[in-house]
């Protein structure tokens, strides 16, 4: 019976981590349309192709289980390219391109993570490369400083 309770405890845990085995990408207007549904900040991973520091984002700090359950529980992700000029999608009654985004959010370096907040009004930006640990203590506390209400 041990071994049961224990195998049914493996194949469950397995499960769970399966499903967090990746962050759940989104593109803007669909992150919006999920918002509306049930209301969640936005985390937008601003990036081009050629910024080798974006690469080694994904490669190594959007790898990690414990950024990959920090942010698929608490955001939805976003990626945008920010050199994009083809794909476009509507935001609050206008017309943008991924490239007209990333500079209405006044992007300019790259990598960089903008957070939105869900009444989307506003947002706060976290540039840069980050390792894991220092990526989730630097989410966590550009969010205690831009979000969260002052006494």
């Amino acid at each position: 019976m041990k071994y049961v309770v224990l195998l049914i405890f493996g194949v469950l845990l397995s499960f769970s981590t399966k499903a967090q085995d990746q962050i759940k990408w989104l593109k803007f207007e669909e992150a919006i349309a999920a918002n509306a549904q049930k209301p969640k900040m936005l985390l937008v991973d601003v990036y081009t192709d050629w910024c080798g520091w974006c690469k080694k984002m994904d490669k190594e700090t959007f790898t990690d289980p414990r950024v990959i359950a920090y942010i698929n529980n608490n955001f939805y992700a976003v990626k945008m390219n920010a050199e994009d000029t083809k794909r476009t999608f509507d935001f609050m009654g206008k017309e943008y391109t991924e490239a007209q985004m990333a500079a209405a959010m006044r992007v300019r370096s790259y990598p960089n993570f903008v957070v939105i907040e869900p009444k989307l009004q506003n947002i706060a930006q976290l540039p840069g490369y980050r390792a894991p640990e220092a990526f989730l203590s630097g989410l966590s506390e550009l969010i205690e400083k831009a979000f969260k209400a002052k006494p």
